[in-house]
């Protein structure tokens, strides 16, 4: 039996209630049996000066999904070349994992740039893709190819550049992610 497995990529810096929802809302679809968080040690699209370290954020991503059926947190893209390709990861995992098919998730904001990602062309033909809603991008759902979902869910106005801000001004940010997150963040930035 295969198992449809729903590819959730993202540097999660750091993950936050919003990425929780949005993989619960995800799994609750059925459109996958399951989920993985894919944290990206770098996304080619963006700079990495304010990443925190992949390690901790992995962790951290753990931390907040534990309590979450149906959703795991994969280092698989920890070991292959970097900048991580989509493209280059999901034929990776294909070839690792024959006996699951798997789906890409991204944001409407990721969907409105999708033809700047590398080889997007065979992504759309090989892979379904599910979209979820972000604020300011609204997409036309009776002009999407056949393998495209979006997921109505309600919109998270989280970002976590918001929440990195807030941190570095010494702000609070238990309202936006898991508690055990905030004190793990909180905790390790003190020691820097």
């Amino acid at each position: 039996m295969t198992i449809l497995t729903g590819i959730f990529g993202g540097s999660f810096n750091p993950i936050h209630n919003g990425h929780t929802h949005i993989a619960q809302s995800v799994c609750e679809s059925h459109l996958v049996d399951e989920l993985w968080l894919m944290v990206s040690p770098q996304n080619p699209l963006k700079e990495n000066r304010e990443l925190l370290n992949e390690n901790m954020r992995l962790h951290l991503a753990e931390v907040a999904t534990r309590d979450i059926p149906g959703i795991h947190v994969s280092d698989f893209e920890f070991h292959l070349p970097k900048p991580s390709f989509t493209y280059n990861t999901m034929m990776q995992l294909e070839k690792a994992y024959p006996n699951r098919s798997f789906s890409l998730v991204i944001g409407a904001d990721n969907w409105c740039d999708f033809d700047k990602w590398f080889m997007h062309d065979r992504l759309l033909q090989r892979y379904p893709i599910i979209i979820y809603p972000r604020e300011g991008y609204d997409i036309n759902k009776k002009v999407l190819p056949e393998n495209v979902h979006f997921i109505d869910m309600p919109l998270y106005p989280i970002s976590a550049t918001q929440i990195r801000n807030n941190l570095r001004n010494g702000q609070d940010i238990s309202s936006w992610v898991h508690p055990e997150v905030a004190k793990k963040i909180t905790s390790f930035l003190s020691k820097q």
